[in-house]
């Protein structure tokens, strides 16, 4: 009896893991075009200017550009890649990969639907705080020979393209379009094993994970009693992002998740952090090592971790100061 059953879950898992990739295939496939475009039609000259610094203007277009860009969180960090071989400053591609993985309308639509629209505003407002705190993090302790040091990496990477040239002549040529094709090939190349082991592992976790794991992690018994308590407020802020790492699962991926955590009782904090930290999970941590080195791939995890419980905890206090905190 328990072998059918154990085949019968491991059948369940890996349809949920392709159901995971089903539904997010077109980001990516959109994620890695958009990336390859950039790489081939837009001049460094002409990205520096506006991007390549860490001021208020250039956060907020690197938002904006975030926002209408793709909700795949592995498409977002190849965009960012391209943005920083570009000349972008690091906090620019920081706030991108941000924006493009929580202020993004399709994002904004599954939260609407699967948790209510407090957690959309909250998402909303989050993002923006998320991104300028991180900003003021990075401004605060920025290794400037690390990250020097991984921008060579990348533009070592991505080979000796000329950026001499025309852009609205390179567009109207096939050879243009054809470095497209090459360089969408070779963003794939690169990510695609981090990618099946990530959606694999998300997979089986949604599965066979039972949900009074959640309770007894997030303390949700006490916190439902003590929802107000800093310490209860903090675990979870501090434990989601673990949580997120641990699942492997991306942005769209993990709002069905936050709907498990929520219905367990999880505070606000923690479900926040946990939304939030989908560029945390080990697979995209391993891509950006591979972008940029180990070394600058966990000094942006611990920046985004630490700006992650910020913005949390910010959240949690914001909406119960309103009244407005949504009941599990």
């Amino acid at each position: 009896m328990i072998f059918p059953e154990f085949l019968s879950s491991v059948g369940e898992a890996a349809k949920t893991a392709a159901g995971f990739f089903w539904k997010s295939g077109w980001a990516f496939v959109l994620g890695y075009f958009i990336s390859a475009m950039i790489q081939t039609f837009v001049p460094k000259g002409r990205l520096t200017p506006y991007m390549g610094s860490a001021d208020i203007k250039s956060v907020g277009l690197s938002t904006f550009f975030g926002a209408i860009s793709s909700s795949c969180s592995f498409a977002a960090l190849a965009t960012a890649r391209s943005l920083v071989m570009k000349g972008a400053h690091f906090v620019a591609a920081v706030a991108f990969m941000f924006a493009s993985t929580n202020l993004v309308i399709e994002l904004g639509i599954l939260i609407l639907i699967f948790l209510g629209w407090q957690f959309l505003v909250a998402e909303i407002i989050g993002g923006i705080v998320l991104i300028l705190i991180s900003r003021q993090v990075i401004v605060w302790t920025y290794p400037k020979a690390w990250l020097e040091k991984a921008r060579k990496k990348v533009e070592d990477d991505s080979g000796s393209d000329s950026e001499d040239f025309d852009w609205r002549e390179r567009i109207r040529s096939a050879e243009g379009w054809r470095i497209v094709g090459h360089s969408f090939v070779d963003e794939w190349a690169m990510v695609w094993e981090e990618i099946a082991i990530g959606f694999t592992i998300a997979g089986f976790v949604a599965v066979l994970v039972p949900e009074t794991f959640w309770r007894s992690i997030f303390l949700a018994e006490t916190a439902a009693e003590n929802p107000l308590s800093f310490f209860l407020v903090l675990e979870n802020a501090l434990l989601a992002p673990f949580v997120a790492a641990a699942t492997f699962i991306g942005s769209m991926g993990n709002i069905p998740l936050a709907t498990v955590l929520n219905s367990s009782g999880v505070l606000f904090a923690g479900i926040m952090g946990f939304i939030y930290s989908d560029l945390m999970v080990p697979p995209l941590v391993a891509v950006n090592a591979r972008y940029y080195g180990w070394r600058v791939a966990l000094y942006i995890a611990i920046v985004m971790y630490l700006s992650i419980v910020c913005t949390a905890l910010i959240l949690h206090y914001l909406f119960a100061f309103l009244g407005v905190t949504p009941e599990s």
